[in-house]
C-alpha cells in the first residue's frame, strides 16, 4: 500500500497563444501529454489522450498491461478523430506518466513514455531521468554523434520519433519501479526541460517540500528562463510504503470506520479516498 501526495501546474508560456499540453493528476495515475507543435489540433490530441487515461483511473486495480492497452486506445481515438475532421487530420501528442499498479509483492510504480516528455526521480538527493526521449537528437546522442549538451540547442531537438496519432500505433516504453518512502517523481513536458537544465530542476525539487509548491516554482522558473513553449509538470511524493504482508496484518485488526466498505475477501480494506491518498 502506498501513501502519495502530489501537485500539478501548467502554463501556456510566453510565446504560444494556445496551451497544447494536457495533464491528469488523480489517485494512482499521473499523466502529461504534449500536443505536437506544428501539427493540426495538438491540443485536441493531448486532451483525447488524457481522457482515455482518466477512464482507466476509474478502474482498480490497474495492471501494467492496462497502461499499454490505454496507450493503444488513445492512439486509435486520436486517429479516428483526425479522420472525421480535416482540421484535425495529422494531429499528434507525446505522452508520459506514472501509474500505481498491482504486483504479487505489492504495489509498484509503472513509468511509461511515448515521445520526449519525461519522468524523473529524485532519490537520496540525486535526480535521475527514468524515461528515454524518443527524439532525433536522442538517437544521435545514443550513437555517440552528439553530446547531451549540444542536443539542447540542436536544430532537430523538437523532432520526435514516436508519438500518439501515428499509424501503426507507437509502442510505449514501460518500466516497473519499486517505490521507496521519500522518493519524489517529476512528470513533465519539454516546455520545462527545454528551459531548465537538470541541476536547476533538482534544486527546485529539493528545496520545495510541498509538491504543489514545487510544481508551481518549476513553472515559474521555466517562464522566467524564456517560456518558449507550453510547460506542464506533476510532482509526486511517495510518503509511505507498506509491504503487502504488513498491510494484511494491519487490516486484520483495523476497525471498519463509518462510510468504509467492509473487509474484502482478499483481506484489504477499502476506505473512502482522502488526500493524501493511500492507494
Amino acid at each position: 500500500m502506498l501513501t502519495l501526495r502530489w501537485g500539478s501546474a501548467t502554463d501556456v508560456g510566453r510565446v504560444r497563444n494556445l496551451n497544447e499540453d494536457s495533464v491528469l493528476a488523480v489517485p494512482g495515475l499521473f499523466v502529461v501529454a504534449d500536443g505536437m507543435g506544428g501539427h493540426a489540433a495538438g491540443e485536441v490530441a493531448s486532451r483525447l489522450a488524457v481522457e482515455e487515461f482518466a477512464r482507466l483511473a476509474e478502474r482498480t486495480p490497474v495492471r501494467a498491461e492496462d497502461l499499454t492497452e490505454t496507450v493503444r486506445l488513445a492512439n486509435e481515438h486520436i486517429l479516428s478523430a483526425g479522420a472525421e475532421r480535416d482540421d484535425q487530420l495529422g494531429m499528434g501528442t507525446t505522452l508520459t506518466g506514472v501509474g500505481v499498479v498491482g504486483a504479487e509483492r505489492g504495489e509498484q510504480l509503472a513509468v511509461f513514455n511515448v515521445g520526449d516528455s519525461r519522468v524523473y526521480r529524485l532519490a537520496g538527493g540525486r535526480l535521475e531521468q527514468l524515461t528515454v526521449d524518443h527524439s532525433a537528437v536522442q538517437e544521435l546522442v545514443d550513437a555517440g554523434r552528439l553530446s547531451a549538451q549540444a542536443a539542447r540547442s540542436h536544430p532537430r531537438r523538437n523532432v520526435v520519433t514516436r508519438s500518439l496519432g501515428s499509424d501503426p500505433g507507437p509502442a510505449p516504453d514501460l518500466w516497473l519501479v519499486d517505490p521507496a518512502a521519500g522518493d519524489r517523481y517529476l512528470v513533465c513536458s519539454d516546455g520545462l526541460t527545454g528551459e531548465l537544465e537538470d541541476p536547476a530542476i533538482a534544486e527546485l525539487l529539493a528545496t520545495n517540500p510541498d509538491p504543489q509548491a514545487a510544481a508551481d516554482q518549476l513553472v515559474v522558473r521555466a517562464l522566467a528562463a524564456g517560456g518558449n513553449d507550453n510547460v506542464t509538470v506533476v510532482v509526486l511524493d511517495v510518503l509511505e510504503v507498506v509491504a503487502a504482508e504488513e498491510s494484511l496484518r494491519q487490516t486484520a485488526t483495523m476497525p471498519v470506520p463509518d462510510g468504509a466498505t467492509a473487509v474484502l475477501p482478499s483481506g484489504e480494506l477499502s476506505l473512502p479516498p482522502t488526500q493524501p491518498l493511500a492507494t
